[in-house]
């Protein structure tokens, strides 16, 4: 049975609580959750605009437990895109901000201080399939109407899974960091609510003093973050920041280059808590790999080991299995988390499991002679430069562990480099050049204001042709 249908077990337990200080029970949760799904009354499909908010988490849960299929949505998606889903998938039922009603066709069906559901006037000329029950828009294409398709199989397997591998206990409190729309984001939530813990859930962010007001306050005892925010803890001087109640903290959303990870190590270690890397994508519902804690020093830079109940291989360039260890491949996951497929309209939901429980993550990856997995790079992140293959991600993370914030992009025998600090345009040069084989008539600098990024804290690549 999935969890959302057996929480009513933690009765009057907190399930989460608000900026306000509020604490909503298990059972207030259910209540609420209950009362907007019922005003739906039938399984649909329903958009869910997200906040980090407990309006927001009762809506989605409500869903959940009624087998309406909710498709998460950025609040601030624009509104061409957000025109183009609402066309591509006609939803019965919108679920928003008060704020947002503006300009919407609808019905209101529920509504409180600071939500609405509305009844949209599209026609269910589609069908849905039995096993779906969540859709998530892909990293990084938020407007897109590519969305992932998630089973309750999917979501039940993986919250169990990451709830079992970090040994979350029911006294625990995470405080969110990351938008409830990102599926690390969600899987945050998801994994606390399965085991009858409480989250913190707030839309300030770690730049904001009564963010770690809150923790204090609460007494949260983990939150997780993508490699951005760990750049941000850096510059806050988290080192020195006294916060007894962590007891763990989580990294996942991209790859942590290995000192700043050491770092990250080394100062868990100073504070009596763990620091657990870890790896995943949408299409894997959420997780594929953990490093233990045990490993986190002697394997800084991996991503681990498989989640219970998940294997990994490496496929070379014939999709035929790596079994040596150190040779690089494609990396590729077998486990029940694998999602659906993705559907790009609504007539695409009710098609059956495409991947069979198995993904080809589209990373480039290496297995030690200890079994655990490091990945050096993106399949598709590499140019040929004058006949010589060159790793995108790689000299990003050359410049990075030079102090120097960069995003790379461009086409065969082009590199376009961008830096956010015009003081360091020459250095940056002078490296790539002394220590790279790339040929100096192969790459540009470019001095940016800001390298764009998707509200997870990922760069927008595509977007770094835009921006002044």
């Amino acid at each position: 049975m999935a969890f959302w249908n057996e929480l009513e077990q933690f009765g009057e337990r907190t399930a989460l609580i608000t900026e306000a200080g509020e604490h909503i029970s298990y059972s207030e949760l259910l209540t609420q959750g209950d009362a907007i799904a019922g005003a739906a009354g039938r399984r649909c499909l329903a958009f869910l605009m997200c906040r980090n908010c407990a309006d927001a988490a009762a809506g989605y849960i409500g869903f959940l437990r009624r087998g309406i299929v909710p498709v998460l949505l950025a609040e601030n998606l624009d509104t061409a895109m957000l025109e183009g889903l609402l066309q591509s998938y006609h939803p019965s039922y919108f679920y928003l901000p008060n704020e947002k009603i503006s300009g919407m066709a609808g019905e209101a069906v529920w509504w409180n201080e600071s939500y609405t559901l509305l009844r949209l006037p599209y026609e269910q000329d589609y069908a849905l399939a039995n096993e779906l029950a969540v859709l998530l828009t892909t990293s990084g294409s938020t407007g897109s109407p590519k969305l992932v398709r998630q089973s309750v199989e999917n979501i039940e397997s993986n919250t169990s899974s990451i709830a079992q591998y970090l040994g979350i206990l029911p006294e625990d409190r995470a405080i969110t960091t990351l938008p409830m729309q990102y599926t690390y984001g969600l899987s945050i939530l998801q994994s606390h609510l399965y085991s009858g813990a409480a989250v913190i859930i707030t839309e300030k962010t770690l730049m904001d003093k009564s963010f770690w007001s809150l923790l204090r306050e609460h007494e949260a005892t983990t939150f997780g973050g993508v490699p951005y925010i760990y750049e941000i803890l850096k510059k806050l001087r988290f080192e020195r920041m006294e916060l007894p109640s962590l007891r763990y903290l989580t990294q996942a959303g991209g790859k942590l280059h290995k000192e700043l990870a050491e770092e990250f190590v080394r100062i868990s270690q100073e504070k009596g808590m763990k620091f657990i890397v870890m790896y995943g994508q949408t299409e894997a519902t959420a997780r594929m790999a953990y490093l233990p804690w045990e490993y986190a020093e002697s394997k800084a830079a991996s991503i681990g080991v498989a989640i219970p109940g998940g294997e990994f291989w490496l496929a070379d360039a014939e999709d035929n299995p790596v079994s040596e260890p150190e040779v690089t491949g494609e990396l590729v996951y077998r486990g029940p988390n694998v999602t659906l497929g993705y559907a790009e309209n609504r007539f695409d939901l009710c098609k059956p499991d495409e991947n069979h429980g198995e993904l080809f993550t589209g990373d480039m990856a290496k297995r030690d002679a200890d079994g655990f997995y490091y990945i050096v790079g993106r399949k598709k992140r590499f140019l040929k430069l004058f006949g010589s293959r060159v790793n995108l991600d790689e000299v990003e993370g050359l410049l990075n562990r030079q102090g120097i914030t960069c995003a790379c992009a461009g086409v065969d025998d082009r590199l376009d480099i961008y830096i956010t600090d015009e003081s360091k345009l020459e250095s940056a040069e002078g490296f790539i050049k002394e220590h790279t084989a790339i040929n100096p008539n192969g790459f540009k600098l470019h001095v940016i204001d800001i390298i764009p990024r998707n509200d997870s804290g990922k760069i927008l690549y595509s977007a770094l042709g835009g921006v002044k």
